[in-house]
């Protein structure tokens, strides 16, 4: 199995960044973003089932972060508008296979805000 992720960087505050995930090598009920600070622990950015439609954000990124996939491929997209410096963290992309509560890890991309 492999996560393979794209789209970190350095950015103000205010600005946006799109995170891409493309994973291959198995089939995955969910894909989705989390993230970890400094000092913090990792933490649930937003999800997506792969098979359908429904998502789920945490309530620090809610109207502001859109999580979207491929129909047919396992790539998702973090669209991140009016970030804030709190936002600050690495990302890792991750998919899970229901059965067996397996969990697959990127390597993390690194998305600094400035203020």
């Amino acid at each position: 199995v492999q996560l393979v992720e794209s789209g970190g960087g350095l950015v103000q505050a205010g600005g946006s960044l799109r995170l891409s995930c493309a994973a291959s090598g198995s089939t995955f009920n969910s894909m989705g973003w989390y993230r970890q600070a400094p000092g913090k622990q990792r933490e649930l950015v937003a999800n997506i089932i792969t098979g359908g439609v429904r998502t789920n954000y945490a309530d620090s990124v809610k109207g502001r972060f859109t999580i979207s996939r491929d129909n047919g491929k396992y790539t998702i997209y973090l669209q991140m508008n009016s970030l804030k410096p709190e936002d600050t963290a690495v990302y890792y992309c991750n998919a899970r296979i229901w059965f067996g509560g397996i969990d697959y890890w990127g390597k993390g991309t690194l998305v600094t805000v400035s203020s």
